[in-house]
């Protein structure tokens, strides 16, 4: 063999280990998804769609480079426990879970998979996160309400329905954040001359009772604020409140589309786009642990003008003008 040959064939043969791996498939990373809510609930399919657009963005392809398990487990707290453990054994790259209704499972399943939840209202006082600055754990992400937000809603009520004088709290006692935006709401009534009262949101029945009793006496209005259980209980609570003839107040636009007068919260859209980005941070190596919780930047106030006519009520300009979504 002469050398050149020679040469050529061994400088080939060198060649063949990087050509190998040049043409091996990019490693599939495994995302989990669990979510309080029904397949077909339109509210999460969009909020999942902003989600996986995030991915898209940051160079995430289903099917090339990543693989997503979703599972709807409805708000049945016995399907969530058992979505739960099922996508903890999977032992996905990271999970995303919406709400604590979810995450608090999860945490109990898993202290090892990364979980980033785009939406609680309390994770330190739910044991999610040791601090917002410094999760510490396997859990982080984002915050959908500040306790100071509850005070906002009852301000938004009475410059809607100036006569207020009675104001019902539906809340979740059994969670820390439901006592706690109640405590907001109650330390700003006094300056705006109305009374407040807790009711307790449970089951189907007891929110009937509650809101039947307490619109016997007039000048009443409803604020709903932000849990999975009032979620399951949409419908029946923006009923309930037409039946009533009672000005609410709710904590998502989902309330309002259904029916409801005003609603203001932060965008949920915006926080799954900013949840896409933590777990892509997540699946390039960084830890839970060290990302701090984040409070939402963007907020919305949507009000339907034809509930409102019902109501009897106008709308003062100050607040058409400040409002996101107008439904007429």
């Amino acid at each position: 063999m002469r050398r050149r040959e020679f040469i050529g064939l061994v400088g080939g043969a060198a060649a063949w280990p990087v050509a190998a791996r040049a043409q091996q498939p990019e490693r599939m990373r495994r995302i989990g998804i669990l979510l309080p809510a029904t397949a077909d609930d339109a509210g999460m399919q969009a909020r999942i769609a902003a989600f996986h657009q995030g991915l898209e963005r940051s160079g995430w392809t289903i099917g090339r480079n990543v693989r997503i398990d979703t599972r709807w487990a409805t708000t049945d707290a016995g399907e969530i426990r058992r979505h739960a453990a099922e996508l903890a054994a999977l032992a996905p790259d990271v999970i995303l879970a919406h709400a604590a209704t979810t995450v608090g499972p999860l945490l109990q399943a898993t202290r090892t998979v990364p979980v980033v939840f785009p939406a609680v209202v309390d994770p330190v006082g739910a044991g999610f996160v040791d601090s917002l600055a410094r999760p510490g754990g396997n859990a982080t992400g984002f915050m959908n309400y500040e306790y100071s937000l509850a005070g906002k809603w009852l301000e938004l009520l009475k410059q809607i329905a100036p006569g207020l004088t009675r104001v019902a709290v539906l809340r979740n006692a059994a969670s820390a954040s439901g006592p706690g935006q109640f405590a907001a709401i109650q330390a700003v009534a006094p300056t705006l001359s109305v009374e407040v009262n807790p009711v307790n949101v449970r089951d189907a029945g007891e929110v009937e009772r509650a809101v039947a009793a307490f619109a016997r006496a007039p000048n009443g209005g409803l604020i709903v604020t932000a849990s999975p259980l009032a979620q399951r209980h949409r419908d029946l609570i923006v009923v309930l409140a037409a039946r009533h003839k009672l000005p609410a107040v709710y904590f998502e636009r989902l309330f309002v589309a259904a029916g409801g007068l005003l609603s203001y919260g932060p965008d949920q859209i915006d926080m799954y786009r900013r949840a896409a980005g933590y777990v892509d941070r997540i699946l390039k190596g960084e830890k839970p642990a060290e990302l701090p919780v984040q409070a939402p930047t963007k907020y919305e106030l949507a009000i339907n003008l034809k509930t409102a006519k019902t109501l009897g009520l106008a709308v003062p300009q100050t607040l058409l003008a400040g409002a996101d979504e107008v439904i007429e």
